[in-house]
């Protein structure tokens, strides 16, 4: 199987050539464009959930050696859940090659959050079928080096903890307003600003999914409140 000029192009930002072409083609099939002689993503997906995990266990295990398990599983979760994903497989242009059916597409399927997730647990899954894991796990701390690097010792999902500091203070729960969108619609901006009941309000601005941005609102607020900024 010879792979398209925009297959290869992925396989440069992925940072790995694939030497069977057809694992990465099963990688990025969604389940509305499948047949018996196509088969889809999913178990490719189930796979590279657990590929990603042991990299993303060992790395951390390695990494702080005086952490305990409480300690690092909040990091954990940080780095492998579905945003994080999905703001990888953007990073790296993968919706611009997902096979979708025409039903899936026409409702946006390469930029939802889920498929993005989904497809980019597919193509680890992949990377190490078909290369083995010590080549999956350096493409994976590639890709997730900034991720890795900005990591706080108590990574904590920065929207809940900001409800539960208005809770713990007598006010009903943050209101997260979209103030401003800009950009394509396959790459949009968002503006979001997080108001507390007493009037407290932090904003911010990037790409990606509106929900990472509601988070660096959060924690953007929280630390104000907590004396951090």
């Amino acid at each position: 199987m010879t792979p398209s000029a925009e297959i290869r192009a992925f396989m440069g930002r992925l940072g790995h050539e694939f030497k069977h072409h057809e694992l990465l083609i099963r990688a990025l099939t969604h389940g509305s464009i499948a047949s018996p002689t196509r088969p889809d993503n999913q178990r490719l997906e189930f796979l590279g959930d657990r590929v990603l995990g042991l990299v993303m266990a060992e790395e951390l295990f390695n990494a702080d050696l005086t952490a305990s398990e409480g300690q690092l599983a909040p990091r954990y979760n940080a780095l492998v859940k579905g945003d994080t994903c999905a703001d990888i497989a953007r990073q790296i242009g993968l919706g611009d090659v997902l096979k979708l059916g025409r039903s899936e597409m026409l409702s946006g399927g390469r930029r939802k959050d889920a498929l993005l997730a989904d497809a980019m647990e597919a193509v680890l899954a992949a990377v190490y079928l078909d290369a083995g894991f010590a080549t999956v796990r350096k493409v994976v701390l590639r890709l997730w080096k900034d991720r890795l690097d900005g990591l706080e010792d108590d990574p904590r999902d920065a929207k809940t903890a900001l409800q539960e500091w208005a809770q713990a203070n007598g006010m009903p729960p943050p209101r997260y307003d979209q103030t401003g969108r800009s950009g394509p619609d396959h790459a949009p901006v968002f503006h979001i600003t997080v108001r507390l009941a007493d009037g407290r309000e932090a904003s911010a601005e990037g790409a990606g999914t509106k929900r990472s941005i509601e988070q660096a609102a959060a924690k953007l607020l929280l630390d104000r409140l907590e004396g951090r900024e």
